[in-house]
């Protein structure tokens, strides 16, 4: 209550020096309950971006806050149905994340990473189907290197994974890093795995696309297909679709750019102040 206190006044200064044109919110909970009331109570434009699990039936705000579908982004297909599914409201506009292709090292050329995998270690990113996989890739490719990326409190677990199906010479867990080196990595991947139940778009996928990755995940974020992007259903198609990809000298690993920074801006600046 303290912090809406101090937001509100906050807002209230900027507005009564002439500085407010429109409020966009950062998720559809507090910070949407924030912004969308003082737009109203000033008469100016406010769009909530809808991010991920806050579209879930789950999340009470929506409903305390009656939403209309102009007021609504969201970030991908898959959370314009999960948000009409779970609040009966569909968001009017989809604005994806966008990635600034000029934060890669295009110095970096050799991939000699097999397998990577960013995220935090929590169980909604199931990443011990990622230790799954690279166990049993182990199978027909016993030098196989991949590389975790991340902390969370399912880091023990994994490294019991690791231990139990003896792949401790085939996968490294790094811990968190900071986001160049991140980018580095994946300059140096072939295969990105993106094993997680739910996914708003993950912006991780798109930085291993930038940076000449395939891409195989569970999560479809968009309706239409991808260049370089697999969605596959199982655990078995993961490792099927990676191990393809890998004993493949054709495979191709291009640099695909799907959404820039600039189109996201442009999208949203074209929502406030028209095209």
């Amino acid at each position: 209550m303290r912090l809406r206190k101090e937001i509100n006044v906050t807002l209230n200064e900027i507005f009564k020096a002439g500085g407010i044109s429109g409020l966009l919110s950062f998720w559809s909970n507090e910070c949407a309950w924030i912004g969308k009331k003082f737009a109203d109570k000033h008469g100016i434009k406010h769009y909530c971006w809808v991010l991920g699990q806050d579209a879930k039936k789950e999340n009470k705000y929506p409903k305390q806050l009656n939403f209309r579908p102009n007021e609504l982004i969201a970030l991908s297909d898959f959370i314009q149905d999960e948000f009409e599914n779970g609040h009966g409201v569909r968001p009017q506009f989809v604005v994806p994340p966008g990635i600034d292709a000029n934060l890669f090292d295009n110095s970096i050329h050799e991939k000699n990473i097999d397998i990577l995998g960013v995220g935090s270690l929590i169980p909604l990113k199931q990443y011990e189907i990622f230790v799954e996989v690279v166990a049993a890739l182990k199978k027909d490719m016993p030098g196989i290197k991949a590389v975790l990326v991340g902390k969370g409190p399912e880091k023990e677990r994994l490294e019991s994974l690791i231990s139990k199906f003896d792949i401790r010479h085939n996968i490294s867990l790094t811990g968190e890093l900071a986001y160049p080196e991140v980018l580095k990595l994946m300059q140096r991947s072939k295969v990105f795995l993106h094993p997680s139940s739910y996914e708003g778009f993950g912006c991780v996928c798109l930085e291993a696309l930038e940076a000449r990755c395939h891409v195989i995940s569970f999560a479809r974020p968009m309706r239409r297909d991808i260049e370089q992007w697999s969605i596959v259903k199982t655990k078995e198609a993961m490792t099927g679709k990676s191990l393809s990809l890998l004993r493949d000298p054709k495979t191709n690993y291009r640099s695909i750019e799907i959404f820039g920074m600039a189109d996201t801006v442009t999208s949203m600046m074209r929502l406030f102040v028209g095209s």
